[in-house]
């Protein structure tokens, strides 16, 4: 692998494979609900990127440096401490009303999804794919 390739790229992994082998039991039914959740918002079906991340649709970047790829439009991955979601073009505001939660750089992590509200991660999904297809159009 070059230097500069991406490390995470969508690969033919059996997402409903990857799924069944998460622990504990409570991520892995966690898991399942936003896998389900994001592709009814996405309209795209989930793939793998990586051996953790699932995703849904894709886009192309390019930054400024010169550095180019692909990634997933949106995506999560249900680590064994908690979920972590990729979403991009979200504010501070967003999470107010989310419940129990922490950030990164472009991530949310949530230790279960009967911690947080529901109505309030899929606004945040909605706003991110909007996002998205603002900032890369299809």
């Amino acid at each position: 692998m070059a230097k500069d390739a991406n490390k995470t790229v969508e690969t033919a992994a059996d997402v409903e494979a990857f799924l069944a082998r998460v622990e504990p039991e409570e991520r892995q039914a966690d898991g399942r609900a936003v896998t389900a959740l994001m592709a009814r918002l996405s309209g795209e079906p989930p793939a793998m990127w990586g051996p953790s991340i699932i995703g849904f649709g894709r886009y192309h970047y390019r930054y400024d440096s010169g550095r180019e790829g692909d990634s997933c439009r949106i995506g999560f991955s249900p680590r064994k401490a908690e979920l972590v979601f990729y979403l991009a073009g979200l504010d501070d505001a967003d999470f107010a009303t989310l419940g129990k939660h922490r950030r990164g750089k472009g991530c949310l992590y949530v230790k279960r999804l009967s911690a947080i509200d529901m109505a309030v991660l899929e606004a945040l999904i909605v706003k991110s794919l909007t996002y998205m297809d603002e900032a890369y159009p299809r």
